[in-house]
């Protein structure tokens, strides 16, 4: 079958474990394009993204909801995948990208259409960049900007807590999902799976909060990237963040990121007093209705999922 242009139209398949390194490098490609186009330059080769995101990329491969790649029929070359999971009534879009050079010809609205369809999921969500063609296709799959997520960073430091709060290791707690699942229920209505919270702690450091024996949030934090990061009452973002950035500056990380929801006033004010910094790339969440407290979270960095 041809396309409209005459050549042979790309096959589209299922994505199997052969195809986890050619989708990233597709990933790095797409946004490192997108960087250069809208002035926001996105640093780190494909090796350095590969190193950080290696662990991420297959879980998000063997627990993918819908996983479909477009391979050149010709070459065997991968030009395109979107990739999405499910928690619950949760119905979460993680990647969808398509090669420079191979877009707006029909493609990604076929893989959108496989990976993200229409009527799946009590809750719809995605965080997508500003790109307005990618835009297009969110609200025509049944999504709409909520809100816009800013990533904000520096170099970490020590920083004081005055003491409310304790930090528990999760690692060393009896059930780390459940104590997770305590917040999360509250904060995000969709807690995450056993598998995805063993996966942060075997990359990243966790930790359980507590005001007295009463639970106040969660942090991740590592070497690698930072989040998700909870508090049930936002005026215990400040502590925990200060927390989360003593332990990265203890890691040694060179800059500490976090994907912070605009609507989290607490979380935004507290990391510019700190000296943190807005990116120019800004991605926004968008989902099919309002759903959560992002007033008092801090998504997953890098920005793949929530």
């Amino acid at each position: 079958m041809a396309d409209d242009a005459g050549s042979v139209k790309p096959t589209i398949r299922r994505g199997t474990d052969a195809d986890i390194e050619a989708c990233h490098t597709i990933l790095w490609e797409t946004a490192t394009d997108l960087g250069r186009r809208q002035a926001t330059p996105l640093e780190g080769t494909v090796d350095e993204w590969w190193q950080g995101g290696e662990p991420f990329q297959r879980f998000l491969a063997a627990h993918a909801a819908e996983w479909w790649v477009a391979e050149d029929p010709g070459s065997g070359e991968l030009i395109g995948y979107a990739r999405s999971i499910e928690r619950g009534g949760l119905f979460e879009l993680t990647e969808f990208f398509v090669r420079p050079g191979r877009q707006s010809h029909g493609l990604g609205k076929d893989l959108l259409e496989l990976a993200f369809p229409v009527g799946r999921g009590e809750v719809r969500s995605i965080i997508a960049t500003g790109y307005p063609a990618a835009m297009a296709r969110y609200y025509a799959a049944d999504t709409v900007a909520r809100f816009p997520i800013l990533t904000m960073g520096r170099a970490p430091e020590v920083a004081e807590l005055d003491g409310a709060l304790t930090a528990d290791p999760l690692a060393g707690a009896d059930d780390p999902a459940g104590a997770v699942a305590s917040v999360e229920d509250v904060v995000l209505e969709f807690p995450r799976t056993p598998p995805e919270i063993a996966l942060l702690l075997e990359h990243r450091e966790g930790y359980l909060y507590r005001r007295g024996r009463e639970v106040a949030g969660y942090a991740f934090v590592g070497l690698g990237g930072s989040g998700p990061i909870a508090a049930l009452a936002p005026e215990d973002l400040p502590d925990i963040l200060c927390h989360v950035e003593t332990r990265a500056a203890a890691m040694g990380v060179e800059r500490l990121e976090l994907e912070v929801p605009s609507v989290n006033a607490v979380a935004v004010r507290h990391l510019l007093g700190r000296g943190f910094r807005i990116d120019p790339w800004i991605n926004y969440l968008m989902a099919n209705r309002p759903f959560g407290r992002f007033d008092r979270f801090i998504g997953f960095s890098p920005p793949l999922f929530l």
